[in-house]
């Protein structure tokens, strides 16, 4: 990608424009910014080592428009607020300063006095790339510099992400996955995460690691989710040169990596971006508008277009530096309505009189246009908990622009399917088929994510009815359904084992789980499943097309079965999935099949490798020329208790 600095690949600042004390903001970069279409604002406000006219420094700059007076403190002058004045360039509202012989490593802050009451406060810059170690408040100065290795997957993975491909996220919280009981339980930094991950989720066989949220935030408990800094990685877990090796390795590897990204909400702690000039600068003043209920944060103003340009260029920011492969927005819904989490009354109507945020709506369809255009080789992710329309579909034929969209529909409703007691499943049938009337509608993903395995909820294998062979056997079913089903697939970290606790933020999983039987047994589950749905190109094609889907019979409520018919490009080839839903075994199960060959077993989850009974097919069977579900030809199959099975057609001798 090409960027637009006003600094040259050694570092070297160009002869700064008229009243500019040695700054990277061109006047250019200044309407841009003002404008609301400046891309990448971190190239020129923040920090940045430079140098000008023969003197190495560092430049400053930061956007305070309702500031009196802006002045740079820091250890480098004992935090004196009186020895480096900013100074403000014109109407911009961006204040700059120089300061020679200032280099990586210096921490800082900016002392802004407001002309609303004297009001004064300390802020860290909303721009920094670095920041301590939390409690500590305070922005470090910091070279992004770093050689990167991963030339290879950076050409091939427009490929990598596309539709067609195979994306199996591993969705993850980076302090809590793994811990270091030698140093009481320290979370792993973002090299050592580089040497373990990239091993576990090779032999998994995830495609994709999904971070939730890295950039730095004052508090753990949030889970990242309330940020103050959104171009700067925590430093919780080492500094920026860390995390991109950690990035690094994992693209070596073969595996995308995808950032968790707030662009709805964010912290309201003092040195944070709230309230940042004595005036609500970032947020909305009205806190109908301003304050989100549910996390008591506050809301960005998104009408606001030097907002939008922050916001635009943090995304890009992290695709650019970071050579992030995919962003996931999270809480669009929260973005899209007014009067998300509100009651009548406390929620301002727009200009129409409408419950639905223009201004949001505007700044979501800026920002993955700027993405697209900018990175044609990554994908923009969607939570989006509504029935809002074409939240997958391009701007130009009236979508918000998003790749992909998350179907937390098919999570709520498997979720609750899967809870029940067998008994009573075939009245709640509806549960499994009602997603296939929308399916195609956007280009989905199916999230099995954390926000499932927290307050109270229960572990995805503790979700399950019956003993514990049962429950095991139940999320077998629930994770081969998921991969039957036409979407990308996301699974929380602690489910590809059968964690049994909630996830906790503040330990690590209970990785000695996978020293029984049952634990290790359903990881080998998982990574066959990520085996079978890379290598079958009938289950990944088509993930977003109706034609790569049919049903052969989803209307057998009475014994709780439930078929599937995936497709991919290939004519003539077909994998199926059948779900017995009951701990009843099928035998002589007539199923219809549009072919009479050979269908080959792929995966049995009642496999003894699987902790299952052991019942199956023998490894295949030969269909018959019996019609049977509107189709000419049938296989006669055993359903195992509590099962999927995957099979393939072949020819009669079983070569492919």
């Amino acid at each position: 990608m090409k960027n637009r600095k006003s600094k040259d690949d050694s570092g070297k600042a160009d002869t700064p424009d008229q009243g500019n004390p040695g700054g990277l903001l061109s006047n250019q970069d200044l309407f841009l910014f003002n404008e609301g279409t400046h891309r990448e604002t971190y190239n020129h406000l923040g920090s940045h080592c430079v140098e000008v006219n023969g003197v190495k420094g560092t430049c400053f700059a930061v956007w305070a428009p309702n500031a009196l007076e802006v002045s740079l403190i820091g250890d480098f002058n004992e935090w004196n607020n009186q020895a480096n004045p900013m100074v403000q360039r014109g109407s911009s509202g961006i204040w700059e300063i120089f300061i020679e012989g200032l280099g990586s490593g210096s921490v800082y802050k900016y002392f802004i006095r407001s002309t609303a009451s004297g009001y004064c406060v300390r802020k860290a810059d909303p721009y920094a790339f670095y920041a301590e170690i939390p409690p500590q408040t305070a922005s470090v100065v910091w070279d992004l510099a770093y050689d990167w290795g991963d030339a290879e997957w950076m050409l091939d993975r427009r490929e990598i992400n596309a539709l067609d491909k195979p994306v199996s996220i591993y969705e993850m919280h980076l302090g809590s996955w793994r811990c270091s009981p030698e140093e009481g339980h320290r979370p792993l930094t973002y090299r050592e995460l580089a040497a373990e991950l990239v091993e576990y989720l090779g032999r998994m066989g995830f495609t994709h690691v999904e971070f939730m949220p890295v950039m730095e935030h004052p508090f753990g408990g949030s889970w990242g989710y309330q940020l103050t800094g959104y171009f700067a990685p925590t430093s919780r877990y080492g500094t920026p040169q860390d995390f991109m090796y950690l990035v690094d390795q994992l693209h070596q590897a073969g595996i995308g990596v995808i950032l968790d990204w707030v662009p709805s909400h964010f912290t309201t702690d003092e040195h944070g971006l709230g309230f940042f000039d004595g005036t609500h600068l970032f947020e909305h003043a009205d806190p109908r508008q301003g304050i989100h209920p549910d996390w008591s944060s506050y809301i960005f103003n998104y009408g606001r277009r030097e907002i939008v340009s922050f916001l635009i260029s943090s995304a890009i920011f992290w695709l650019d530096k970071y050579h992030i492969d995919g962003l996931r927005a999270d809480a669009v819904a929260s973005m899209l309505y007014l009067d998300y989490s509100r009651q009548e009354g406390d929620w301002v109507p727009n200009e129409f009189g409408g419950r639905e945020n223009l201004q949001a709506i505007e700044f979501m369809k800026q920002m993955n246009l700027a993405v697209y255009e900018s990175f044609p080789d990554v994908q923009t992710y969607a939570e989006e908990s509504t029935a809002w329309p074409m939240v997958s579909r391009p701007v130009y034929v009236g979508g918000l622009g998003f790749g992909l969209k998350w179907d937390m529909g098919w999570m709520h409703d498997s979720l609750q399917y899967f809870s029940r007691d067998p008994v009573h499943r075939k009245f709640h049938h509806n549960n499994l088929t009602f997603r296939m009337l929308y399916a195609f509608q956007e280009n989905f993903v199916l999230p099995l994510s954390h926000d499932e395995v927290v307050h109270g909820k229960g572990s995805l294998v503790s979700k399950m009815p019956g003993d514990d062979w049962q429950k095991f056997a139940n999320l077998r079913i629930l994770l081969g359904f998921m991969y039957a089903q036409p979407a990308k697939k996301l699974l929380f970290m602690g489910g590809e084992f059968g964690q049994w606790s909630e996830w906790n933020h503040e330990k690590s999983l209970d990785w000695h789980l996978v020293d029984f039987p049952m634990h290790a047994a359903l990881q080998t589950w998982v990574a066959d499943l990520n085996r079978l749905y890379r290598e079958e190109t009938a289950l990944h094609e088509k993930d977003v097309l109706p034609d790569g889907y049919e049903w052969i019979n989803c209307g057998d409520n009475e014994q709780s079965v439930i078929s599937i018919l995936r497709k991919g490009n290939t004519p003539g080839l077909y994998v199926l999935a059948v779900c017995n839903l009951t701990p009843v075994p099928r035998h002589h199960y007539r199923l219809g099949v549009p072919c009479g060959e050979y269908w080959k077993e792929l995966l049995n989850s009642d496999a003894p490798c699987y902790g299952g009974s052991g019942q199956g097919n023998l490894g295949g069977l030969e269909a018959e020329k019996i019609p049977a579900h509107d189709r000419p030809f049938s296989l006669t199959l055993t359903l195992p208790p509590l099962s999927v099975v995957f099979l393939r057609n072949e020819n009669p001798e079983g070569e492919d």
